[in-house]
């Protein structure tokens, strides 16, 4: 599948005068109305804006942003209904970062409900389709954002990471998802799901994109005090910087059962490629993994159910037209708002907070995270990097496993860890699964702040790939 245009490409374009930045911008506008309609990657799409900073590299670059990050007076809904008429009254820091370089907003981009799922079948709007096969999904909850750099409805997009948001969608589409540290990125103006967790990140067609975007959203900012002040490399600098001695660490518990069997072959294969470009491959382990998921899935929705607490059809978003009370307007606004998941994750946040229960539950999993974290600042002592599969199978069908949450809730195995932990990762896409011809998502992760050997390892694996 041809994915169209990178950033280079516009970049080169515009410099050369094959066309001009409001050219490039009708093109996909135009190309969004013919082809949203059978993916419904964009929720909605905009008129340009005119920002020239023609020097900078992203400037005239047509991107789109998942729909939980705010654009001055555009509407943002999160994916819920309890959103759907709220117009944003500021721009969200990396948006602000964006325009000043010239970039070229598309529009908002289609996202499981308040960023909760794996499918983008959570949607109050709709699913989103996978652009490689329009029955299956495009992972989630990011899974607009994919389907739209996939489907080369824009150059690149933003989505947000809590337990694999960005790389798992990547890894279903084919493309490349970048998670950044935890604080290397500003979360001021994202709409909150779990604040320990969320990150944003880029959605691209390669390695090199991602590492430009990521350079210029990068960075400490005075409105996210969870930022941290530390200078921001140029990330693109390194990236033909060779690999060989550099130790890669296979964790023997991402090969366990649920694994399936394309994937693992792939993933395989890949781990040799890395053999081949002269890096040093060590088994290593992470004992606590298999409670990453039950960890995660106390956390999060403990964090949820306090920041969803402020939709309640007073201060926010739609009031529910039956109430006659006040408390009423609070139970039918939630009731008619909230969709079945965020529903599901508010009552096992406020059980798993509630008196007695918080130190068996949150308490306790507070304290499993930090020994996660532990168990990776072990491995960095041995190793440089950390890889395995992004998710456990490719793209399945839509409607596949919507009544089971506890089986999606699985797809989210070897991403929510690096959430827990607060590291970056990438999924890089490696090829297709023998069985469903479908994409499968290789996982490189780092130590924290250290994106630039992750960017490096990905680059020039993806340089390895595309020579075969």
């Amino acid at each position: 599948m041809e994915m169209g245009f990178t950033i280079k490409d516009i970049k080169d374009g515009l410099t050369k005068g094959h066309f001009t930045a409001e050219e490039i911008f009708k093109k996909y506008s135009d190309k969004i109305k013919k082809e949203n309609k059978k993916l419904n990657a964009y929720l909605s799409t905009f008129e340009n804006i005119d920002n020239p900073k023609k020097d900078s590299v992203l400037f005239g670059v047509p991107c789109a942003i998942k729909d939980n990050i705010l654009i001055e007076g555009t509407i943002a809904t999160a994916g819920s209904k309890i959103l759907e008429n709220y117009i944003s009254s500021y721009d969200a820091t990396i948006v602000s970062k964006l325009r000043k370089e010239g970039v070229s907003f598309l529009g908002k981009t289609n996202m499981d409900e308040f960023a909760m799922g794996t499918s983008t079948e959570n949607s109050a709007f709709g699913p989103t389709k996978n652009p490689r096969d329009l029955t299956r999904i495009p992972g989630g909850s990011s899974g607009g954002s994919a389907a739209a750099v996939a489907a080369d409805l824009c150059i690149f997009a933003l989505g947000s990471d809590t337990g694999g948001s960005v790389r798992q969608p990547a890894s279903m589409c084919g493309i490349v998802g970048l998670k950044p540290t935890y604080g290397r990125v500003s979360r001021h103006g994202l709409i909150a799901m779990a604040s320990s967790l969320d990150q944003i990140g880029p959605l691209t067609k390669n390695v090199y994109d991602s590492a430009l975007v990521l350079n210029i959203i990068s960075g400490q900012d005075i409105f996210d005090s969870t930022t941290v002040p530390k200078p921001v490399p140029d990330f693109t600098k390194d990236l033909d910087k060779k690999i060989k001695g550099l130790k890669v660490g296979v964790p023997k518990e991402f090969f366990g059962e649920g694994l399936d069997g394309e994937v693992k072959e792939k993933i395989e294969e890949t781990i040799s490629k890395l053999k081949d470009l002269g890096a040093e491959i060590v088994e290593i382990s992470l004992p606590n993994f298999e409670y990453a998921l039950a960890t995660y899935y106390i956390i999060v929705p403990s964090e949820v159910s306090a920041n969803l607490s402020r939709f309640d059809g007073i201060r926010y978003g739609h009031s529910s037209k039956k109430s006659k009370t006040l408390l009423d307007t609070y139970l039918e606004s939630r009731s008619e708002g909230f969709g079945a998941e965020p529903k599901r994750r508010i009552m096992l946040g406020a059980y798993a907070l509630s008196s007695g229960y918080y130190d068996a539950y949150y308490l306790k999993a507070q304290k499993v995270r930090a020994l996660i974290k532990k168990d990776f600042d072990e491995a960095f002592n041995k190793v440089d990097i950390i890889v395995g599969p992004t998710a456990p199978h490719t793209a399945f069908k839509l409607g596949e496993k919507i009544s089971d949450p506890l089986s999606l809730y699985m797809e989210d195995i070897y991403t929510v860890p690096v959430n827990l932990t607060g590291l970056p990762a990438i999924s890089i896409p490696c090829g297709n699964g023998a069985t469903s011809g479908m994409p499968v998502g290789f996982q490189i992760i780092g130590r924290s702040f250290d994106e630039e050997t992750v960017l490096r390892v990905s680059y020039q694996l993806e340089q390895a790939m595309s020579d075969t």
